[in-house]
């Protein structure tokens, strides 16, 4: 599978990239600019983004599709009520036994996310001796790297903050759908009441206080693994996380670098 990343590979990306970030002065813009930068955005006065280095990993294992994140992402940032948006939602992926008598090794996928998984999942019609395996993917922005979002916005509204996060300022945006349309991941959508591209920003007005994102609050089985590689703590959760698993990223032919790192995914996920 192309796209494996191994533990000695993403362990010596981490420590390369922090490496080179902190010989960066003020990773190539000044504070005051980069304050300038994110005044539109909810972080608190004193904030500086060249300090920090955002990640978010999950472990598909771990996530017991009870939709609780997706509850508290739509609470949290007024997210329309309508099931038509999502900041972040979870999918169900059914792979079926194969055909007896043929060669393949997994029959049919089936992919649902009913209510963007909110209010969990009613059980499958699939009967269970028809099932070869059966998970759970949440899904939200995948901070990338090289953020298409952020380079086929025409006014600089989607931007990436040197802290890691891709973040839209409400202020700047005009409501073009450019950024919606270039997302290969399908994390954006446009806010009906406002008008401006709307996507998972981290909770950047939790992090940016030293609070986790409410989805990572609220998940029960800690299938969210969320920590600043800049600041890493004591038994820092996201070097644990790295070290101990085989990490995947989606679609990372496209090259745009995501951020977000999962743990124990299928091949069928996309």
């Amino acid at each position: 599978m192309n796209f494996v990343i191994s533990r000695r590979r993403m362990l010596g990306a981490l420590a390369g990239a922090l490496g080179w970030i902190a010989s960066q002065p003020v990773a190539k813009a000044s504070k005051a600019t980069v304050q300038k930068l994110l005044a539109g955005s909810p972080a608190p006065k004193g904030y500086d983004p060249t300090q920090h280095k955002w990640l978010m990993c999950i472990d598909v294992d771990r996530c017991i599709g009870c939709g609780l994140c997706v509850d508290a992402c739509k609470t949290e940032n007024h997210v329309p009520e309508a099931s038509s948006f999502f900041r972040t939602w979870v999918e169900r992926y059914i792979i079926k036994k194969p055909a007896d008598g043929g060669n393949d090794v997994r029959g049919e996928v089936l992919v649902d996310s009913p209510n963007g998984g909110r209010g969990g999942f009613q059980p499958s019609l699939v009967p269970r001796e028809e099932i070869l395996r059966s998970f759970f993917v949440p899904k939200l922005c995948n901070l990338c790297e090289h953020s298409p979002c952020a380079q086929a916005c025409p006014v600089g509204a989607t931007f990436d903050s040197p802290d890691g996060a891709v973040l839209v300022d409400p202020t700047y945006c005009i409501g073009c759908g450019f950024c919606i349309q270039a997302c290969p991941y399908g994390c954006r959508f446009m806010n009906p009441h406002t008008k401006t591209a709307e996507k998972c920003s981290l909770c950047y007005h939790r992090i940016t206080r030293g609070l986790k994102p409410a989805c990572v609050e609220v998940c029960p089985g800690h299938a969210r693994i969320f920590g600043d590689l800049k600041n890493p703590v004591e038994n820092d959760p996201i070097q644990e996380f790295v070290r101990k698993n085989k990490v995947f990223t989606l679609k990372p032919h496209l090259g745009t670098d995501p951020r977000v790192l999962y743990a124990n995914m299928d091949k069928e996920v996309r």
